[in-house]
């Protein structure tokens, strides 16, 4: 008898820890998962903006054919502005790439040495950065120099920085996360040492190099270095739920178009933004794709060899405690699949 009852309150055990959990499971998201797909990508815009988006712009180019550019929502939803497929973004940390290509440029026009310490260059970080004299700019591309992120740091978001000095001073004096090269940690940190590093080495700054080298040869014309060398009126508003503020007259770096992004990344993974053996520099120290996350703003950008396409994904809705990124991944995944099924 005490057998059994021993088995029914373990069953009653198992049932309501099952039923609270279920409390706790993101029904938004499988509702994002779970909807009848789409069978275009205007269809998928207009479903993705039921789950909170104010704007999206999504851009596909597809070799061979034209590039085809869309738009949902809300370009200025105070102004009722409807989103635009050309209107300036900011990309956050898909400026990355560029960053890691630039270096690459430098490494052989043979102004940077990538197994040089970061004390070699900026020895004013001796003993405010721990292993400055062990850190490479290497390490730093690949994200390995165990120097603590910034934007980790809680009094970042309480009293943001007004330059690029104010945010690193936030890790300065900071135990490393991990030793040099010993381990893979994603820093925003590094990227702005990184800038740092091109502007010291070029005397001018860093966008102006990207520009010189990268852009112009390209034919880009709308990437821009921030938002104030630009028509703030072409720039898609970015909110950050919770916050009025428009979060585009915030300066978040690099801004660029969708079409802009595109032809770039096109250029990146098929090897033409590189002279001679760079890629295979590049190739050592970087990726090819990348995402971006900033307030008001989450960018993906991605190219697909499968189907020799590149897709570019804009959203202008952030919430740093909700989903708004994992339905992002989840609308731009949706996405891939109607491109894959519209050419099957």
């Amino acid at each position: 008898m005490k057998k059994k009852t021993s088995v029914y309150i373990l069953r009653a055990i198992l049932f309501s820890g099952t039923f609270i959990s279920l409390y706790f499971v993101p029904w938004i998201l499988i509702k994002a998962w779970i909807l009848p797909l789409p069978n275009n990508i205007e269809g998928q815009l207009e479903q993705s903006l039921n789950f909170g988006f104010d704007g999206m712009i999504v851009y596909v180019e597809e070799a061979g054919k034209e590039p085809q550019m869309y738009a949902a929502g809300w370009h200025n939803k105070e102004m009722k502005i409807p989103a635009k497929p050309d209107a300036l973004f900011c990309i956050a940390s898909i400026t990355k790439l560029y960053v890691a290509v630039a270096i690459t440029k430098l490494t052989h026009e043979n102004k940077i040495d990538l197994q040089k310490s970061v004390a070699s260059y900026f020895p004013e970080y001796i003993g405010h950065i721990e292993y400055a004299d062990q850190i490479t700019i290497e390490m730093l591309v690949k994200h390995r120099s165990g120097i603590p992120n910034f934007t980790d740091q809680n009094e970042f978001w309480q009293n943001p920085p007004s330059n690029r000095d104010g945010a690193i001073a936030y890790v300065l004096d900071l135990p490393a996360n991990f030793k040099p090269n010993t381990s893979y940690g994603y820093s925003n940190t590094n990227y702005l040492l990184l800038a740092k590093l091109i502007e010291k080495i070029t005397g001018k700054d860093q966008f102006y190099y990207i520009k010189e080298k990268i852009l112009q040869p390209l034919g880009l014309t709308d990437t821009y270095g921030s938002n104030k060398d630009l028509d703030l009126d072409r720039v898609m508003s970015g909110y950050y739920v919770g916050i009025d503020k428009d979060q585009k007259h915030k300066d978040q770096g690099m801004f660029a178009t969708a079409h802009d992004v595109a032809v770039f990344l096109r250029a990146l993974n098929d090897g033409t933004v590189f002279q001679s053996d760079e890629q295979e520099t590049y190739s050592s120290l970087y990726e090819y794709n990348h995402t971006g996350l900033a307030a008001g703003y989450q960018s993906i950008a991605k190219y697909h060899e499968d189907i020799d396409t590149v897709v570019i994904q804009f959203n202008n809705t952030t919430d740093f405690n909700g989903y708004q990124w994992n339905l992002a991944e989840i609308a731009y995944s949706r996405i891939l699949k109607i491109i894959r099924k519209n050419k099957s």
